[in-house]
């Protein structure tokens, strides 16, 4: 072989070295956490972009929803401590603080003494096919995570259930021990019961293929159900909120005025409470 043959083969190599190693660079950066305790994942990119400021309320401010509050927070409490903790399925009616809960306990852990790092990535349902890749990215990292996904439920023809069954049991990687799996959705099985219904009448063996879906939901190991509130409780998150912000309203008029606005919009709860508050502090030239 001549020199000159050689040594261009040997650059050739070199050059793919290079380009390997700076492939590899890249995709690690990606995954280095800087002080942003909240981020969300880009499947696409394969990417966390940090979220500088949350939407979220103070964990004090949710009314009418304390038994799961408690649950909730205990179990995370428990995971920001090393220990044991369950994946959390948050179901039930519309505007009764479901992603609310998840970031407020995330925020109140993080202004305490006592726990690892917390941090709390968001993952769009349609992301849902890139989990593993972001369990491997962040399986080594010494902090404890939170991979939340708001507003989960899947209609017919959908696999991308399946990568979220693996991960959250079974498979042979699993979810690694410094993460768990938080949901929030309308649907207690995730999927509409017409879905369930048409499963059961076209397939082969309805049971089976109706197990394979609703056993989804199983797999979490907390499920928290968040119901429709009654007007007692619908005042008082009404009246909590406006102490909270500091609005001037005596107790008669707040109760005309929340009873009034409720009726418009033919439902309580905590969404349109604060959705009041908003009107009210506005009339007051305040921004909450």
């Amino acid at each position: 072989m001549k020199t000159k043959d050689y040594l261009g083969r040997i650059a050739t190599a070199l050059e793919a070295i290079a380009e390997a190693l700076e492939t590899t660079s890249d995709e690690t950066a990606a995954f280095v956490l800087g002080e942003a305790d909240a981020y969300h994942w880009q499947g696409e990119a394969g990417t966390l972009l940090p979220v500088p400021k949350v939407s979220r309320v103070p964990l004090e401010m949710l009314r009418g929803i304390e038994h799961v509050r408690d649950v909730l927070l205990k179990n995370t409490e428990q995971f920001a401590r090393g220990h044991g903790a369950n994946n959390a399925l948050l179901w039930g009616a519309r505007g009764m603080g479901k992603s609310s809960l998840v970031k407020a306990i995330h925020a109140d852990i993080g202004a305490r003494e006592g726990f690892q790092r917390l941090v709390l990535i968001e993952i769009a349902r349609e992301d849902l096919d890139t989990l593993p890749q972001l369990m491997r990215a962040i399986s080594g990292n010494s902090a404890r995570f939170i991979v939340f996904c708001d507003d989960l439920s899947f209609d017919s023809g959908e696999t991308s259930y399946k990568s979220l069954k693996t991960i959250l049991d079974g498979g042979l990687e699993g979810r690694p021990d410094n993460v768990l799996f938080y949901a929030t959705s309308n649907r207690r099985h995730l999927m509409p019961r017409d879905m369930i219904e048409n499963e059961r009448s076209t397939a082969i063996n309805p049971s089976e293929a109706v197990e394979e879906k609703v056993s989804l939901s199983d797999r979490f190991g907390l499920w928290l159900g968040f119901h429709n509130s009654d007007q007692d409780t619908y005042l008082a998150m009404v009246r909590g909120y406006a102490d909270y912000y500091g609005l001037a309203l005596d107790d008669e008029t707040l109760r005309a005025r929340a009873i009034e606005w409720a009726a418009t919009r033919g439902s309580r709860s905590g969404r349109v409470a604060i959705q009041l508050i908003r009107s009210l502090a506005g009339e007051q030239g305040k921004v909450v």
